[in-house]
């Protein structure tokens, strides 16, 4: 069976969300469009990350997971440079 593949626009729409949640838990205050690039950045970060450690997600769900995870991530690098 393959992988579910998700579309651009799907992206998107997930990265934003997933940016979203992820700076809402971290009590950060990012915009529309930190929220989607961190979503989606932080899913990339967090799938290659996860995937060292041979874990691996597909589908909408897992990738809305992978971003919150990496987003977060990605949030806490920043402040750890900016301090």
């Amino acid at each position: 069976m393959e992988d579910a593949q998700i579309g651009w626009i799907a992206a998107i729409i997930i990265g934003g969300l997933a940016g979203w949640i992820a700076s809402s838990f971290m009590g950060s205050s990012t915009g529309l469009l930190l929220n989607i690039v961190l979503g989606i950045i932080g899913a990339a970060v967090a799938s290659f990350l996860f995937g060292l450690l041979g874990v691996s997600f597909g589908g909408w769900l897992g990738y809305l997971i992978a971003g919150i995870v990496g987003a977060c991530i990605l949030i806490a690098i920043v402040r750890a440079v900016r301090r």
